[in-house]
Order: structure tokens, then sequence, then C-alpha cells
């Protein structure tokens, strides 16, 4: 794997969090993939104490899993997971937008149509990393400007998963098709225009479908660890 840089904010320990975050979220541990302790530590050029305390704190936002006397893996999602996951966001995200309307139309506005301009040029060059930033930043903005620092702490408990999935699942599909980002645009024009209820309505049928593909991706991916068992 490539060199995994470290910005320069904060204590060591949570750049080492959020550089390992990133790398989780950017597809650059795999979906199930072993992290081993000794590797980041050497690859981040310091001591196993604060990757061992960035794998607690990535265990806790549900990035990774740890297994005594086994080791640190990415999560995996199973079925069920993913459709618990999709109920939370779309009993979230629908409610945060209809706050953010209130609170700071203005301000989310602008951030949706931000991240929207970020994602035209992922889609020419074909860049899921790219998209699935924009893509994250689109949906956080709804939190970010709704005024309830409630709301906006629980949809950070699954966050990180959520853009993990868009990344290594969902993404690469995105950044083939317009499908997603016209979907985005008709939701920023129905945010803008106050028409909630469409709103609604589009989110709901939007994180439905990325469940769908969720769901579908893992079943391909676990086909393909299957396969050299049964040769």
């Amino acid at each position: 794997m490539r060199s995994l840089k470290l910005d320069t904010p904060k204590s060591l320990s949570q750049r080492v969090i959020q550089r390992l975050r990133q790398a989780i979220i950017d597809g650059e541990f795999a979906l199930g993939a072993a992290i081993s302790e000794e590797m980041v530590a050497n690859s981040f050029g310091v001591s196993r104490t604060p990757v061992r305390e960035a794998m607690g704190q990535l265990q806790a936002q549900g990035l990774v899993m740890i297994r005594p006397q086994v080791g640190s893996f990415v999560f995996t999602p199973s079925a069920d997971d993913i459709n618990a996951l999709c109920t939370f966001r779309i009993a979230l995200e629908p409610k945060a937008a209809e706050l953010a309307y209130g609170h700071d139309r203005d301000g989310a506005i602008a951030s949706m149509s931000q991240a929207i301009a970020a994602m035209e040029p992922a889609v020419a060059a074909k860049d899921n990393i790219a998209y699935g930033r924009a893509d994250t930043a689109f949906h956080e903005a709804l939190f970010a400007h709704c005024g309830n620092r409630y709301l906006a702490e629980s949809y950070q408990l699954v966050s990180g998963r959520v853009a993990a999935l868009r990344t290594n699942l969902t993404s690469p599909i995105d950044v083939r098709t317009r499908t997603s980002f016209d979907e985005h645009r008709k939701l920023l024009d129905l945010f803008a225009r106050g028409e909630l209820a469409g709103f609604e309505e589009l989110m709901t049928t939007h994180i439905t479908n990325s469940g769908v593909v969720y769901a579908r991706a893992l079943k391909v991916e676990a086909l393909k660890v299957e396969t050299p068992r049964a040769n």
C-alpha cells in the first residue's frame, strides 16, 4: 500500500485517528481487510501506542472491529446492518433538511451547491474517491446547518461507515452514470424551493437504492471469496 503521510493538526493520536479514518473511508483499506498495528505504526513513523488508541476510537465509530488475540479489521456490514443503517438515515436526513431549511437555508444551499460543484468533475474523471467525498459533504451539510447538535451528533455515529460504503461500493457505479449526480441536483432544487415533502420522498428513494447497491456489491464480494474454495 502507499505511504500514509500525516497532516499536522492537534495531538499525535488525533492525527493518527484522522488519517487512518480517512484511509478506511477512501478505500485504502478494503472492507473486511486486516489492519496490522505494526504496519500502520511503521508507515506513519510512530509507535504502536497512538495506533492502538486510534483503533479503539475507530472501533467506537464502527469503522474497525477488534478481535482479541486475532487482530483488527475494517468493518463489513451484514444485510441486517445495511437495512438498519438505511432506516436510520431515512429517519434522520429529511428531519435534518427540515430544520436546516428553517435554521440556515442559505448556508445549507451554499454547502450543498459546493458539494455538487465538486461532483461534476469527479464524474467526468471517473474519480470515485473525489465523488464519494463530495457526496458525503452534500449529506453532512444538512446536519451542519440544522441547528440541532443532538441530531448532528446522532448522524456522526454512522457517518464514517456511510462514507466508507459510498467510496467502496456505490461511488464506482455513480461515476459511471449520472443517476446519483442528477438525484443530488434534484434534491438541492427541491430544498431550495422549500418542497420538503418532495425532498423527503426523493431522499428516501435515494437512500433505499443505495442500500440495494450496498447489499448487491457485498454479495458479489462474498462470492469472490468463496469461489476459490470451491475449486
